[in-house]
């Protein structure tokens, strides 16, 4: 009887959770038995689908306050990375903005790198500094290590046997950053946890968001106080303080809500704004998939997903008076409901799946005697038909 797949995730930290966090989610689903590798973790903040999964932690967990000051501790993270003992597995599928595409490719097996975007910190260093409250000392330090970690980055992109980008722009960067090819498969949405409200929308607005700088919520933020329009403010992260002294009388900030109350809030909002450039972008999705549409910044994952004038509109250049304008043409549309979900659809959680699929498959046929063993032992027929029965 031929051996079951041995697979391991990898991820590069779960101590926040967001949409790579509901990317790995994912993966675990299609892969139950499969261990979740990463340097840290928190576990009290993890998201529903990860919770009770296989995780485990390298030395890093054991730094005191590391998950305070995680990310002063950016170099430690390629040598815990490296301390992953990934021997005796067949596939290594990793899920990586960051560090775990550095991930030890077993002798006989293979890796898979969902890349989520190449690592920030290397190749858009000014960007990911900006605003961060470290001191000037920290980021002229930083920079000094810019040279050795690209070359960690790109050394260990070219190990990987088979690169998946999430979006355009990210098979873009790794074509720029790397000079390798990709394949593009959009990141999943649970659609099926959202539906269309029976009720008409309410007259607000709305952001779900961790409240970190490069996301822009201060654009949103400052429209809505200046047009006089009413925003909720879901999420919660370092920028929260700046933004709370951004805000007017009309934006209210609501942290951290549970899943459910946050699905609420999307289906009775006028619109989800999506100020910053972001890699991909589910939670635009999710909104379109309760049937509202967004107001995304015209850059980036936005430019995949939005539909001008049946899921969304855009704004062009990163201002508040960009924003403002956005919303008053957000207002002489009429929008469908039925029509915005549907745009959605096309990214659902089971066609990433298949794809993911298709993408090991091809891979492991591919041939190479690291490869052998685990395309002797690669069924995905039976593995479609596994997956299907436990979703019956």
């Amino acid at each position: 009887m031929m051996a079951k797949l041995k697979v391991a995730i990898v991820h590069d930290y779960l101590n926040q959770m967001g949409g790579a966090e509901r990317v790995v989610g994912v993966m675990r689903q299609m892969f139950p038995d499969a261990p979740i590798y990463t340097t840290i973790a928190d576990r009290k903040g993890l998201l529903p689908e990860l919770v009770g999964a296989d995780i485990r932690t390298t030395w890093m967990q054991r730094i005191p306050g590391v998950l305070k000051y995680h990310k002063l501790l950016f170099w430690l993270y390629p040598l815990a990375i490296r301390s992953i003992k990934l021997d005796g597995y067949d596939v290594v599928l990793s899920s990586s903005s960051a560090y775990a595409k550095g991930a030890a490719r077993p002798e006989q097996g293979l890796h898979i790198c969902y890349c989520h975007t190449p690592m920030r910190f290397a190749w858009e260093f000014d960007t990911y500094m900006e605003k961060m409250r470290v001191p000037g000392i920290v980021k002229q330090l930083s920079r000094l290590l810019l040279g050795p970690v690209k070359r960690w980055d790109m050394n260990n992109s070219a190990k990987v046997d088979h690169l998946i980008a999430n979006s355009t722009i990210v098979q873009r960067r790794i074509r720029e950053n790397y000079g390798l090819p990709s394949q593009i498969i959009f990141p999943p949405v649970n659609i099926e946890r959202f539906a269309i409200a029976e009720e008409e929308p309410e007259p607000y607005y709305l952001v779900v968001s961790r409240l970190v700088s490069y996301k822009r919520i201060d654009l949103a933020v400052e429209a809505c106080t200046k047009l006089g329009e009413r925003l909720i403010v879901i999420g919660d992260g370092p920028d929260r303080a700046r933004l709370q002294e951004l805000a007017g009388p009309t934006v209210e900030f609501a942290g951290r809500l549970p899943d459910e109350e946050v699905t609420a809030y999307m289906q009775r909002c006028q619109a989800l704004f999506f100020p910053g450039k972001e890699d991909f972008g589910i939670t635009p999705l999710e909104a379109n998939a309760c049937g509202r549409p967004v107001i995304a910044y015209k850059d980036g994952g936005a430019l995949d997903t939005i539909q001008e004038g049946k899921n969304g509109v855009y704004f062009p250049v990163q201002t508040v008076r960009a924003v403002m304008d956005a919303v008053e043409d957000f207002k002489q549309i009429t929008w469908d409901s039925k029509v915005v979900r549907d745009c959605a659809l096309q990214f659902s959680e089971q066609h990433f799946m298949d794809a993911i699929h298709e993408s090991i498959a091809a891979a492991m046929s591919s041939g190479g005697t690291a490869k052998e063993t685990a395309r002797r032992r690669w069924k995905p027929r039976e593995e479609h038909a596994v997956r299907e029965g436990a979703a019956r």
